[in-house]
């Protein structure tokens, strides 16, 4: 992923947060056997500490890829929107000379991928994950030998995540002069559609902790 330095994440603090704010979900990248092209697997995951928990159906074809090279990226993206040209148009130039461009955010995590197959050790994976996702506890008990989740087990393989390097973007044209920033924040708003307000309160907050841009 290329990140030009006013994309850049200002801090650890910065992603962490943003994924916290409930970015949980995203796609695995795995390495293709030779001669084949890479897999993707689309997951929810779980933050824990410096791994991320994820279970996916024992028939997912990205299994024998990572038996082959546990070499894997996890990328999140959220609060995207397409910035039509003429929002971005310099001023004193026609409206249909400016330039389009997408806002997103996105994390990457690189990692060693850990498969975990041992009952037990699944069961405990997806009590994690169930703890992050139903916190209410309104579940059954999730152990190896008790249905009805012990039965399943043998229908997924776990994976955690070892993290080696964290990338990530925030593409909000923090570059650009404050006006600019704000205006198409405020447009963003009042477009409504899809992810745009999500969007625009990146791009305030960004605005905010950035103000002009000093390179």
């Amino acid at each position: 992923m290329f990140i030009q330095p006013w994309d850049a994440a200002l801090d650890e603090a910065e992603w962490q947060t943003w994924i916290a704010e409930g970015h949980d979900f995203g796609l695995l990248s795995v390495n293709g056997l030779l001669g084949r092209a890479p897999l993707t697997a689309p997951t929810h995951f779980v933050p824990d500490g410096e791994r991320l928990l994820i279970h996916l159906a024992r028939p997912n074809p990205v299994w024998e890829s990572i038996e082959y090279d546990p070499n894997v990226t996890f990328t999140v993206i959220g609060d995207y929107a397409f910035v039509p040209g003429p929002w971005r148009a310099k001023p004193g130039t026609p409206a249909d000379e400016g330039v389009p461009t997408s806002y997103y955010a996105a994390v990457q995590f690189v990692c060693l991928a850990h498969i975990v197959d041992e009952p037990e050790a699944k069961a405990a994976l997806l009590r994690r994950q169930m703890a992050h996702f139903q916190p209410a506890g309104d579940h059954a008990p999730v152990e190896a030998d008790e249905p009805p989740y012990g039965r399943m087990l043998s229908g997924i393989r776990g994976l955690t995540l070892e993290v080696r390097e964290v990338r990530a973007k925030f593409k909000y044209d923090d570059h650009k002069p404050v006006e600019h920033r704000a205006a198409v924040a405020d447009r963003l708003t009042d477009r409504d559609h899809a992810l745009d307000e999500p969007t625009a309160r990146q791009q305030r907050r960004r605005l905010n902790r950035i103000g002009p841009w000093k390179p």
